[in-house]
């Protein structure tokens, strides 16, 4: 078998990931911040060393400014739900994820609020003039911005996007699900107002683990009220991170997984393994370019790109390639739209989408060469009728 979902969920996961989970559930069990037996504080130490390895990977100095969540969909939920207001004019991109689209569609009807795209596309070439130009003319409440596209590996130009935005006084918003733990993020280099990442794709951690970044004197309003273990005399929630944000049991098993996945990247470095998955990525590209009749869809060799490669081949439907990649040959990828449609109308992919191959830091450069052998037989099979 050779994975190359990794967009999806990183696999395999470290093995110590698996066995800080099996720990907690076999040695620990409590929960943290609940009691004050010492079961109950090992839990704590369990969220409290995964917020400061978190804080470390993210270059930031204060650890209770990030608050866990499910994933990055429930971390976006929580800051845009948080934030806009009734009426408000919100700016995002046409590469965004539906993590973030839905969300705005329904404050959209809920709120009345007005969504204008920035136009991306594969190349990655956001028009910054066309971007100032609207920031200074539309009054816009806050942006939200797809780091790096889920679908083509674009990355987003945070270093000049930003500083347009803090100009205009407008908050931001960042989606990094796709880009946390495969770059170097250096959160307080980059500024955003609100960062959103998940556990389980490039931080090596289980599903059901994520989070978010709130910079100080942003104040989002939470999106869930309950009991956090602290200022238990009151019936009102607290005011204080990040309890605030953090109400009922949480995840536990799975914060000592990501808390493993967060070891693992330390101990190999971030640019490490980028740069292995950048090279998978550029032997996928040079060798996928040499098939005919498959089209690829990805930023320019010149550009920063995460390991994403999105193809399509002339007439063969996307999940017919996707099925016999995986029946006839053991290779896992993802086809279709990607949870990410406005995306896909972005590269003029919609409504089919393409095929999506995305290599991890277990993948070897074996395996991206029988993906392209893969490819080729599938695509000579046609051609030869």
């Amino acid at each position: 078998m050779i994975y190359l979902d990794n967009a999806a969920t990183s696999f395999p996961k470290p093995e110590t990931v698996a066995a800080a989970m099996i720990d907690y559930l076999t040695n620990v069990g409590a929960s943290p911040g609940r009691s004050g037996h010492q079961l109950a504080a090992a839990a704590g130490r369990i969220l409290f060393q995964t917020r400061k390895a978190l804080a470390r990977l993210f270059s930031l100095d204060d650890p209770g400014r990030i608050i866990f969540t499910e994933n990055a969909t429930s971390a976006l939920n929580l800051s845009l739900f948080g934030l806009i207001r009734p009426g408000d004019r919100i700016l995002t991109t046409g590469l965004e994820h539906n993590s973030v689209m839905r969300p705005l569609r329904h404050l959209e009807k809920l709120r009345r609020i007005t969504i204008d795209i920035l136009p991306g596309t594969a190349t990655s070439d956001y028009d910054l003039k066309l971007m100032a130009e609207w920031c200074e003319q539309k009054n816009y409440r806050l942006a939200v911005i797809n780091h790096a596209s889920n679908v083509t590996g674009t990355l987003a130009p945070l270093p000049a996007m930003l500083p347009i935005l803090r100009d205009n006084n407008i908050l931001s918003i960042i989606d990094g699900a796709q880009s946390a733990g495969c770059l170097s993020i250096d959160l307080c280099r980059l500024n955003p107002d609100i960062f959103c990442f998940t556990g389980h794709k490039s931080l090596f951690g289980p599903p059901g683990t994520g989070g978010l970044y709130i910079k100080p004197g942003i104040t989002p309003q939470p999106l869930c009220y309950g009991g956090t273990g602290s200022r238990s005399e009151t019936e009102f929630q607290p005011d204080f991170l990040p309890d605030c944000y953090e109400s009922g049991t949480p995840n536990t098993a799975g914060l000592a997984g990501l808390k493993a996945g967060l070891e693992f990247i330390e101990e190999n470095g971030s640019k490490k393994i980028f740069a292995h998955e950048q090279k998978l990525t550029e032997i996928l590209k040079q060798g996928l370019n040499k098939i005919s009749g498959l089209t690829l869809f990805t930023p320019r060799v010149e550009d920063a790109m995460m390991p994403v490669v999105s193809f399509k081949l002339a007439g063969l439907n996307c999940s017919e390639i996707g099925h016999q990649l995986d029946q006839d040959f053991g290779i896992m990828t993802r086809v279709g739209l990607h949870c990410a449609p406005r995306a896909h109308q972005s590269i003029a992919t919609f409504p089919e989408g393409t095929v999506r191959l995305a290599p991890g830091f277990f993948n070897t450069e074996k395996d991206m060469e029988k993906a392209i052998a893969a490819i080729t037989k599938i695509a000579g099979r046609h051609n030869n009728g």
